[in-house]
């Protein structure tokens, strides 16, 4: 039945990637997403198509995720190490978090 249904291209990981890029993208970073993929069983091939893809807006995705818990930059650095832990959490990029703590400016 499982081969019928790939034949139909009612099953499809390809497909099933692209929904979950497309669902996560909002809240999570490329780690986080790669690493749920790979927890689903995925080929690397396609981990590896759907990070370069979320890499073209992680840092716009990572500062709206920021913004909208934090909204204001940290003070202290016991703020700035909780903020880039809340970022981190979420599958961001050292380099991301730092941009967005940093507030420099989007691309």
């Amino acid at each position: 039945m499982l081969d019928d249904f790939k034949a139909r291209g009612w099953l499809s990981d390809v497909r099933f990637t692209e929904q979950i890029v497309h669902a996560r993208q909002v809240k999570f970073g490329s780690a986080r997403i790669a690493h749920e993929l790979r927890e689903k069983g995925i080929a690397n091939e396609l981990i590896a198509d759907a990070v370069v893809q979320l890499k073209g807006n992680e840092f716009e995705n990572a500062h709206e995720v920021w913004r909208k818990k934090f909204r204001n930059a940290p003070q202290s650095r016991e703020e700035w190490a909780k903020q880039a832990r809340f970022l981190q959490s979420r599958g961001f990029g050292f380099e991301i978090i730092k941009k967005v703590l940093n507030n420099e400016a989007i691309d």
